[in-house]
């Protein structure tokens, strides 16, 4: 079994929220990552992943996300053995100013620009990874516009 974890690259003004996540969390205390949390169990749904996002992003920064895109997937295994599946969406900043709302997940929050986080030496590879894909992303929807 597999628990389903979803995680929002969110974008603002050629910057993108980054949290500092809680020492007291038991994957990743300490570290940088993009906002985002676990999928609960709803029986019979649709949407789940989004509603997750949104859902998380509020509960934990105290703001809310439009234009949800899928940016990819993965697997990883946490410290402790638990197998993880986690999904990368990126979004765009809509409403509220994001604050570390949840104090036992979230240390700060930071808004960083893609070669501020690509040139970070304590960035983990997996987050250059995701912002990398998500600001392409950015950029080829901005050519299309042309």
């Amino acid at each position: 079994m597999f628990i389903v974890n979803v995680e929002g690259a969110i974008h603002r003004d050629g910057k993108w929220l980054l949290i500092l996540r809680s020492e007291k969390e038991e994957h990743a205390g300490g570290q940088l990552s993009l906002v985002g949390g676990k999928c609960d169990i709803e029986g019979v749904s649709s949407d789940i992943l989004e509603r997750t996002l949104q859902r998380e992003i509020f509960e934990e920064v105290g703001c809310e996300v439009t234009g949800i895109r899928y940016v990819n997937s993965a697997s990883f295994v946490t410290d402790s053995g638990v197998h993880v599946i986690d999904i990368v969406f990126l979004c765009q900043h809509h409403s509220g100013e994001p604050y570390a709302k949840s104090v036992d997940e979230v240390d700060k929050v930071v808004w960083l620009t893609t070669p501020q986080i690509l040139e970070l030496p304590e960035m983990p590879s997996y987050l250059m990874k995701n912002i990398s894909m998500a600001d392409k992303m950015l950029k080829e929807k901005d050519t299309a516009r042309l």
